[in-house]
């Protein structure tokens, strides 16, 4: 009965549209008023959730995004993407995904990927013939590319939540993420066809290696990220700040973009936004701990066991995922939220966790999409000045792909696991 209330407290709260951190605390205090808990162990449970090591890149790597994003760096990124992929049928809609794989994992969050690219693209593609509606769906499903790709900062939450190598999943989301972008081209130039959107303008090398050279200094943070991780060079920890040296270097100093007040302004959002996702996470961690006192992750195990038939870890795997899905409609960020709950029943049926990460990550791009939370959604359709629920019909294709690409890599854990196992990881 304590585990009901407590859980109905937090769901009516977010209902009201009370914020997260505030329905995650009521939760952690009702249950400890219920439960007669020692009144100081939950506070202490926030303190050691925020003091996670690898904790320590997602700051830097949110700063490195947010110097990015004022420097002007997506415009050029914009500008290679289209001299690229122009000539695809879809034409715009196309350059919009390819940018989001580009820019994306320079980010790499979501709403960060929106903000720099949206407010550029979505306009755009309006004046080339394209319903606002689509292209901000385009928009929204594409920038859940970034947080597969490094720096991903639902991989650092996930790495701080069950203690998995960041290296690791760094590496483990590069194929999925491709494949996401495959899958969302396809779907692209499909209803470009169908439908005669948009303009194709002709593949011009001069104008590839133009625009490339004009970037080529953008790409140096995932290229940075990655090769010092596949050659040992740095931790994830310590390439974030190289991550954050180098985007002031070249945006203040290679592209003379960056002055001192939007140096200032990036480092108050960035702490801004680190304290909000920090108290998520101590929080997080708290509710974690009470939802295990109250027997949740052990009932979970005992679902998933009697459930499925056998010992496959198909059958554990989708059950896991159901679990996170409808969470993820709810919650934002989810990872926090439910790994405390989903980690017990992980270990216990023997799935690999760096795999689970790369799944749950891919949960959680569908979870941005899809209502009611559906932040990614929710923002685009600002950026294109139309109703949230238009954008929602106009990406119910791109969410199909979306849950295609979740599906194969359940069913094929080597798309995750080959890039970490093909580097030595």
């Amino acid at each position: 009965m304590t585990l009901v209330l407590t859980l109905t407290v937090i769901v009516g709260l977010l209902v009201l549209g009370t914020p997260l951190i505030v329905s995650m605390g009521a939760g952690v205090a009702v249950f400890s008023l219920l439960d007669g808990s020692w009144v100081l162990h939950y506070p202490q449970q926030v303190a050691d959730g925020m003091g996670s090591f690898v904790l320590l890149a997602m700051p830097l790597f949110i700063f490195a995004g947010m110097v990015m994003n004022a420097g002007g760096i997506a415009d050029r990124v914009f500008a290679f993407a289209r001299s690229l992929t122009g000539p695809l049928p879809g034409g715009l809609a196309q350059v919009n995904v390819s940018t989001s794989l580009f820019f994306g994992g320079m980010v790499g969050t979501s709403v960060a990927d929106l903000s720099a690219t949206g407010s550029t693209i979505i306009p755009q593609m309006r004046r080339n013939g394209y319903p606002a509606a689509y292209g901000a769906a385009v928009t929204a499903s594409s920038s859940g590319i970034g947080p597969l790709m490094p720096p991903s900062s639902p991989m650092i939450l996930y790495a701080a939540a069950t203690g998995t190598s960041l290296s690791t999943l760094f590496l483990a989301g590069i194929v999925p993420g491709l494949a996401l972008t495959a899958a969302l081209m396809t779907v692209v130039a499909v209803q470009a066809k169908r439908n005669g959107w948009g303009e194709r303008t002709p593949l011009r090398f001069g104008d590839v290696l133009r625009t490339l050279r004009s970037a080529v200094l953008a790409f140096g943070v995932p290229v940075l990220v990655v090769l010092g991780l596949v050659l040992g060079l740095f931790t994830p920890t310590e390439s974030s700040a190289f991550a954050a040296v180098y985007a002031v270097a070249v945006s203040a100093l290679a592209y003379r973009t960056l002055d001192w007040r939007r140096l200032y302004r990036c480092l108050v959002d960035a702490a801004v936004l680190t304290g909000e996702v920090m108290l998520i996470v101590g929080v997080s961690v708290a509710l974690g701990a009470v939802l295990a006192s109250a027997g949740l992750p052990a009932a979970l195990t005992e679902f998933a066991v009697s459930v499925v038939p056998g010992d496959a870890q198909l059958g554990y795997l989708v059950v896991l995922v159901a679990v996170a899905a409808v969470a993820g409609m709810l919650f934002d960020p989810l990872i926090p939220v439910i790994m405390p709950v989903l980690l017990p029943t992980i270990l216990a049926v023997g799935i690999d966790p760096v795999h689970f990460g790369v799944v749950i990550v891919l949960t959680v791009v569908i979870g941005q999409v899809t209502p009611p939370v559906a932040m990614s959604l929710v923002v685009a359709a600002k950026l294109a000045k139309v109703d949230a629920w238009h954008v929602f019909r106009a990406n119910v294709p791109f969410l199909v792909a979306t849950v295609v690409v979740l599906a194969l890599v359940m069913v094929f854990p080597e798309l995750v696991t080959w890039m970490p196992g093909a580097v030595g990881e």
